[in-house]
């Protein structure tokens, strides 16, 4: 009888990176997020979670020997719309508290032997104005150094679902895994091989590029996923919103209504800086495709949906389930009651096809030589 590999996932949201382990059982999650909390025991209620700040856990309060330790670690710090304060900053150096569980367990003789890390690509570039890349540096060279082959991926949710989210996937394995001779195709990208330039030559030393097989054409657009226009509230004058819109946006929309036919759109609202001055700014795409999904912050950042049919525009919000849906999460995951909770959720998490393809492609084979030569 074959025993599925186990998993940890740190900063686990709602569980999102858990949907997309297929095959993968996970035995243990962190996350410190009260609603977060909230959302990953309405989902996966049989799973053990310990709501908390990861540095306050202990090698003690986890159970058994992990294959695989997942960390989703906070990326408002080395986001490239972020103040890049790096990994020294306090949200995203929860990292070293991640990591520090796992040199416990190797310790132990317990240690995984896949660890993920997944951020934002901004983590490829953040560091002082003098050290450009020195967080993703630093993480490579931490894994290396417990003797992890490392490397990494830049997936884009894009691949599989409506929405343009490139991530970056940092994978750590102990044991063979699928390699590729150097970079190329979809998730290598040139950003991510400027990266790997610019380590060390002992991280170097410990490096794969990784091998997934090729996404399948995506077929979905943003239209199907969205729910039908009598079943939202639409903005009674979206006038006001639309006149922030920059002269291209503008050309846009004007281009949908010439065409004669339903056009629809996202948009996002957030701040510019113009000429040295912060200004609010829509900023509208019809290529089928959501921007990447954030969280809403402060009332300003929102996203839009936006319909250009029989002369006119109307405008609404994105819903907390079409943000879910988005992140490929089926209707029937338990959503919080607020909307504004629901996109925070969505908006903080991970893509499951990303995940799922990950799995498949990567995690699954390289677990799957290390049970067969142990």
């Amino acid at each position: 009888m074959s025993i599925r590999p186990t998993a940890y996932e740190f900063f686990a949201g709602g569980g999102l990176a858990g949907l997309g382990m297929t095959g993968i059982e996970t035995i243990f999650a962190n996350d410190m997020d009260p609603a977060k909390a909230r959302a990953f025991a309405a989902n996966h209620p049989g799973t053990p979670f310990r709501q908390g700040d990861v540095w306050g856990l202990t090698t003690a309060d986890l159970p058994g020997r992990p294959d695989l330790a997942w960390a989703s670690s906070p990326c408002q710090d080395v986001s490239l719309a972020g103040a890049r304060g790096g990994l020294e900053a306090g949200r995203s150096g929860a990292f070293w508290g991640f990591w520090r569980l796992v040199e416990g367990l190797t310790a132990e003789g317990r240690g995984p032997r896949v660890v993920v890390l997944e951020n934002v690509i901004g983590l490829l570039t953040s560091g002082p104005k003098t050290e450009t890349g020195r967080d993703f540096a630093a993480v490579c060279a931490a894994m290396a150094q417990a003797g992890y082959t490392v490397g990494a991926l830049e997936m884009d949710a894009a691949c599989w679902l409506p929405q343009s989210r490139p991530r970056l996937f940092v994978v750590a394995i102990k044991g063979e895994a699928p390699r590729a001779g150097g970079p190329g195709g979809p998730f290598h990208s040139p950003r991510l091989v400027a990266a790997h330039a610019r380590l060390p030559e002992t991280v170097k030393a410990a490096w794969a590029w990784w091998r997934l097989p090729q996404p399948p054409r995506r077929n979905l657009d943003l239209a199907a996923l969205l729910e039908p226009d009598a079943a939202v509230a639409w903005l009674d004058d979206p006038e006001g919103l639309l006149t922030l819109a920059a002269p291209l946006h503008r050309a846009r929309i004007a281009a949908a209504l010439a065409s004669g036919r339903r056009a629809v759109g996202a948009a996002y609202r957030r701040v510019r800086v113009e000429n040295g001055r912060k200004v609010q700014r829509l900023e509208i795409r019809f290529d089928g495709l959501a921007g990447c999904l954030r969280t809403p912050a402060g009332g300003s950042s929102r996203q839009y949906v936006v319909v250009c049919d029989q002369g006119r525009v109307r405008v609404r919000r994105l819903t907390g389930r079409e943000a879910a849906r988005l992140m490929g999460v089926s209707d029937a995951y338990r959503l919080p009651p607020s909307e504004s909770a629901a996109l925070k959720l969505m908006g903080d998490a991970v893509a499951v096809p990303a995940v799922r393809a990950l799995t498949e492609g990567l995690l699954a084979p390289a677990l799957a030589g290390g049970r067969a030569a142990a």
